[in-house]
């Protein structure tokens, strides 16, 4: 039997490279999802390739009312909610801290932190007593950190105490909740932000390579597994 065989995911940052290898992952294991994104271009494409399993929806993390719709949109098309990925994220930019521009620090944290956690709270609801399986991508350095990366850091940190508050709240209800940590990515997002001879392994990750990690742990190969934070970098943070 498949993996997630009857299973709904709803997938944050559906339209970019992480969530669509995702998503695909999802199908090919028997999931519905919904793809949530402001991409609407790159949810379609992919959206066309996935066919009846997949729905889209235009979808601003930073706004509840997007968020709660996207959730919606599970229960009323697919029947219900068993799976999220928050994984909808922005870098912002370079800067010392002395130096690092409030009004992009502050954007960084609204995708990134409260995206995550609007993600978190209407996910958690929709899924009732159970049981579910949410995932929330982080980063390396919300692990580690490296300098003129402070909006970044500080909120791929944060999202990992989200998570492990979620996740205690969660488990009287069999809903796990994980953090996943990837190095860099060979997409546009992570392009030239690491250079790979700081990768042990030599490289940067391909999107099905962190695809593979997030269905481990929405599936029940990881049903004793909440409050954790995969890495999946390549041994940058070792």
């Amino acid at each position: 039997m498949a993996r997630l065989d009857g299973r709904v995911a709803l997938i944050t940052g559906g339209g970019g490279s992480i969530g669509g290898a995702t998503a695909r992952a999802f199908v090919e294991e028997g999931a519905k999802v919904v793809l949530a994104d402001l991409d609407e271009e790159g949810m379609a494409a992919l959206a066309a390739d996935l066919g009846d399993a997949a729905v889209t929806v235009r979808c601003d993390v930073t706004d509840e009312d997007a968020v709660a719709n996207a959730v919606r949109t599970a229960v009323d098309r697919f029947g219900g909610l068993h799976v999220a990925f928050a994984n909808a994220g922005v870098f912002g930019t370079h800067h010392s801290v002395a130096e690092y521009p409030v009004d992009v620090f502050d954007d960084v944290m609204a995708v990134n932190v409260r995206g995550s956690f609007l993600v978190c709270k209407h996910a958690m609801a929709a899924m009732g007593d159970g049981p579910g399986a949410i995932v929330i991508n982080s980063s390396v350095v919300g692990l580690t950190a490296a300098p003129g990366i402070l909006a970044y850091a500080t909120a791929k940190h944060a999202l990992v105490g989200l998570m492990r508050t979620a996740a205690h709240e969660g488990a009287k209800k069999a809903i796990r909740v994980n953090t996943i940590h990837p190095g860099p990515v060979a997409n546009d997002f992570r392009a030239g932000t690491r250079e790979r001879h700081t990768i042990p392994l030599g490289r940067h990750a391909r999107p099905e390579e962190v695809a593979r990690s997030v269905l481990y742990l929405a599936s029940a190969q990881s049903s004793f597994t909440t409050g954790s934070t995969l890495v999946v970098d390549g041994g940058m943070s070792a």
